[in-house]
């Protein structure tokens, strides 16, 4: 499974985000330039985390895109799942409304899906490592390696 560029450059814009940390909102230009994006598309993809009240952005001269909240409390999971949708190995596995997954080959009882396993196996180990890191720790690192 490979995740889109929306994924690759959306966590690259928020980690920029986290590493300024400043009260004052970021010019997408400026992370653009920084970070050696197309602007047009990163413009695109600010909407789509707007949209899910990961960023907020600011009108005026002294504009631009920040935080929501503190780079702790954002998960990988929900930066991706605002890029990408919902997180699935493969078509035919959704989650039902209560999380439970389910395979839509397994539409008769008398029918098991002899892949299910894997297919679930391989999205809770994604959703997992995606819900359990957060923006914070793409950055820590980052900050020490600045500091030392």
């Amino acid at each position: 499974m490979m995740f889109s560029t929306k994924a690759e450059y959306g966590v690259r814009v928020m980690a920029h985000l986290a590493e300024t940390d400043g009260d004052r909102p970021v010019s997408l230009a400026s992370i653009a330039e920084a970070e050696g994006l197309p602007l047009a598309y990163l413009e695109h993809l600010v909407q789509r985390l707007r949209k899910a009240d990961l960023v907020e952005s600011r009108r005026g001269a002294h504009g631009g895109y920040s935080l929501a909240r503190q780079a702790e409390r954002i998960t990988m999971a929900e930066i991706v799942e605002a890029l990408e949708g919902r997180i699935a190995p493969i078509e035919c596995i959704t989650a039902d409304a209560d999380g439970e997954l389910i395979c839509a080959r397994e539409a008769s009882a008398d029918h098991a899906c002899p892949t299910k396993l894997l297919w679930t196996r391989v999205h809770g180990a994604i959703v997992g490592t995606l819900e359990d890191m957060t923006l914070s720790d793409l950055v820590e690192p980052a900050r020490k390696k600045t500091i030392v």
